[in-house]
C-alpha cells in the first residue's frame, strides 16, 4: 500500500519548481492532490486536481478549497509552498516589491490557513506544511523584503503550532537552502562570484522529499522544523 493512499493534500505554487515536484511525489505516495497556482490551466486527471488561484485573493482561495472538499475531500495535508524571490539591499527596494514580497510569501499563506485550518480543526486531524526559507532563521544581506516576508511566514507557521496545540494537527516547517529553480534565472548565479553556482544548490526534488519525510511519519510523530542545505 502507498503511504499516502487514500489522503488529500492541498499544494500551492503548484505550476513549477519546488511546488511542482512536492505533487509529484505526494501522487508518487498514493495522495489525491489539489494544485493550486495563478498560472495553471484548471483540470482533473484521476487523482489530480489543477485550478488556477491567486492565494492572496481570499474570495479565490475559498472557491477553491470548496471545490477541493466536493471533488476529493478534506484536505489532509496543507502545502503553504507558493512565494515570491527577490535579491535586492533595502535602499534599492521599491514599496511595489515590498508589497508583492510580503502579498506572496504572508498574506497568502496566511488567506490559506484561515480558510483551511477550520476544516482540519473540525476532523481532529491533519498536517500543515510550511515552505520556508533559509532566510527565516538567519538574515542574511541584500534579502531586505523577501527576508522580512520569510521571517513573517515562519512566525505566522509557529503561532500556528501553538494555536493548534492539543488539536491532533500536526505542523512542520521546512526551510531549504538555495535551490535550483526558475526563480534564480533572472539573477543569473553562474555568473556571479556573490552567489552560488547551480550546480552546488538543491534540487526541486530534495525539498519535496522533505515535505514527504515529514507528512509520512506515524501519527505519534510530528516533524517541527526541517532545515535542509546544499554539502
Amino acid at each position: 500500500m502507498s503511504t499516502l493512499e487514500g489522503r488529500v493534500a492541498l499544494v500551492t505554487g503548484a505550476s513549477r519548481g519546488i511546488g511542482r515536484m512536492i505533487v509529484t511525489r505526494l501522487l508518487e505516495e498514493g495522495a489525491s492532490v489539489a494544485a493550486l497556482a495563478r498560472s495553471l490551466v484548471p483540470r482533473a486527471a484521476g487523482r489530480r486536481l489543477d485550478m488556477r488561484c491567486d492565494v492572496t485573493d481570499a474570495v479565490a482561495v475559498q472557491q477553491a478549497v470548496a471545490t477541493t472538499v466536493e471533488r476529493l475531500g478534506v484536505p489532509d495535508i496543507v502545502v503553504n509552498n507558493a512565494g515570491a524571490f527577490l535579491l535586492k539591499p533595502l535602499p534599492d527596494t521599491t514599496d511595489a516589491e515590498l508589497h508583492e514580497q510580503l502579498g506572496a510569501n504572508l498574506v497568502g499563506p496566511f488567506v490559506i490557513l484561515r480558510t483551511v485550518v477550520p476544516l482540519l480543526r473540525e476532523r481532529g486531524v491533519g498536517h500543515v506544511v510550511t515552505i520556508g526559507s533559509v532566510v527565516d532563521h538567519h538574515p542574511y544581506a541584500g534579502n531586505a523584503a523577501y527576508g522580512a516576508s520569510k521571517y513573517g511566514v515562519r512566525g505566522l507557521h509557529e503561532i500556528l503550532q501553538a494555536e493548534l496545540q492539543g488539536s491532533g494537527i500536526r505542523t512542520t516547517l521546512v526551510s531549504p537552502g538555495p535551490t535550483d529553480t526558475r526563480l534564480w534565472d533572472p539573477l543569473d548565479p553562474d555568473g556571479r562570484d556573490d552567489l552560488p553556482a547551480r550546480a552546488s544548490m538543491l534540487a526541486p526534488l530534495d525539498v519535496a522529499n522533505a515535505v514527504v519525510y515529514a507528512v509520512t511519519q506515524p501519527p505519534r510523530v510530528n516533524v517541527e522544523w526541517l532545515r535542509i542545505m546544499p554539502v
